[in-house]
């Protein structure tokens, strides 16, 4: 019987560029990235979803109409789907809720099903993401957990791939790679090819802040105690049962902030495009590099394509919302508007425009209203409740104009106005409008207050 061909996107997994970094400040080193963003599916865990399945199916453990199941950041889940649903098997994935939504829609576009759990409990609750995976396994028959964490395959895909790729294209030269830990699978195949070729090579942990896995780098002791944070993939609350940290000579903790403005960085320096883990190693790459006192030849993994990361790292309202892009602050109410007008962030609508039109850019943007322009003056609001309220009554329609239906009689506060009356507007259940002669700044929210207060009392 003649064997079924590899599907040709197999063949597109590994063999990834590696690229010098030639635009950004890196000490006396080289600094030089992996573009694992260049794998058919977006990310380097496209190596360890074709390693585990196939070891599955050479075990015996998946078989042919059997369902893939993991607990995953989004990445592994893609590259499994990728894989998986090649195959023709049915996969079942448990995404923790911090996870970008461009990363739940690709899962989704490739025919996976979705479980979104919590991100905020630890191992051992029910809604932890991998207890909920595997107690999905067991329940639904013919599952196979592939359960990165704990397989073996996991680390060999990056043993057998990603070191032997590294160490010849470096031309056999390289003193250290920067590497973070989600499941511990790259740390550790790296480790294990380089113990044998090159084993002077140093191994440089990055690590979220929040994450445990720098202090016990550091000290050998292991935290009971986690924090939270907004990078996607890497950093744990417990030490993975395949990750090999012996080898690691240092480790960095690296915040939110400076992840996120590093892999700005590197789209504005270099042209590419990363997700928030990468900005994690990027950070840490650099505070190695410029702390060394002889040239090294350093590498480094953009791990995912930041294309999953627009609504997150990329959008310049959510970094604002999360305190980590810094407005100068101007010692009035303008410093609580989530959207500025005069920066152009906000979304408007003018008189003449038909409700069609409103809300298409509703929907779009996901607003509940909009401000109303006219030739660069505010002259009313228009919510969901309007158009409701206009397209259900006798006449109503679509095609009526924004000016028949809007709010025009506003409630506005000058920028130096005083919290409580921002408060007494907030209270009625209406949004504050802030404005100074004619001149309109943009509107303040219930949840731009609440985030406002967020940022500043916790």
């Amino acid at each position: 019987m003649a064997q079924t061909p590899q599907p040709a996107l197999f063949s597109l997994i590994g063999n990834t560029p590696l690229v010098e970094v030639s635009r950004i400040d890196t000490g006396p080193c080289q600094l030089f990235l992996k573009l694992e963003c260049q794998n058919p599916g977006g990310s380097i865990k496209d190596r360890i979803g074709r390693a585990m399945i196939e070891k599955a199916e050479a075990d015996g453990a998946l078989k042919a109409g059997g369902t893939v199941v993991e607990a995953t950041a989004g990445n592994t889940g893609i590259g499994l789907a990728l894989v998986a649903r090649i195959k023709g098997y049915r996969v079942v994935l448990v995404v923790p809720d911090k996870m970008a939504i461009e990363k739940v829609l690709h899962l989704k576009a490739l025919g996976a099903e979705i479980h979104l759990t919590r991100s905020d409990v630890g191992k051992g609750h029910p809604e932890y993401y991998q207890d909920y995976a595997a107690r999905l396994a067991r329940e639904i028959p013919g599952a196979w957990f592939a359960d990165q964490f704990n397989n073996q395959a996991n680390p060999y895909a990056h043993e057998s791939t990603t070191g032997p790729e590294m160490w010849r294209q470096s031309g056999e030269r390289l003193d250290a790679i920067v590497v973070g830990v989600g499941s511990g699978g790259t740390l550790t195949g790296l480790s294990r090819y380089f113990s044998a070729v090159h084993p002077e090579l140093e191994f440089v942990l990055a690590d979220p802040k929040g994450s445990i896995l720098a202090e016990y780098v550091e000290t050998g002791k292991l935290s009971e105690v986690s924090g939270s944070w907004a990078v996607e993939g890497i950093g744990e609350d417990f030490i993975p049962g395949i990750a090999d940290l012996s080898r690691v000579h240092r480790a960095y903790t690296i915040s939110d902030e400076e992840s996120f403005h590093s892999a700005r960085l590197l789209l504005r320096e270099e042209g590419i495009l990363a997700g928030s883990s990468t900005g994690t190693l990027l950070a840490a790459a650099l505070r190695y590099c410029r702390a060394q006192t002889t040239p090294k030849r350093v590498a480094t993994f953009v791990c995912d394509t930041g294309t999953r990361y627009l609504t997150k790292v990329y959008s310049d309202g959510w970094m604002v919302d999360q305190g980590l892009l810094k407005r100068p602050l101007l010692g009035d109410l303008r410093d609580l508007i989530g959207r500025r007008y005069d920066e152009g962030e906000v979304v408007t609508v003018a008189p003449s425009d038909n409700l069609l039109t409103a809300f298409n850019r509703m929907r779009s943007a996901d607003l509940a209203q909009l401000p109303v322009i006219d030739n660069g003056k505010l002259v009313g609001l228009i919510d969901e409740s309007d158009l409701l309220l206009h397209v259900t009554t006798a006449g109503g329609k679509f095609s009526s104009l924004v000016s028949s239906t809007m709010t025009a009689q506003l409630r506005t506060l000058r920028p130096n106005a005083s919290m409580q009356q921002l408060r007494e507007i907030i209270d009625l259940g209406l949004t504050a409008v802030i404005t100074d002669d004619g001149h309109f700044f943009g509107l303040i929210t219930r949840f731009d207050l609440l985030n406002h207060l967020r940022r500043t009392l916790s």
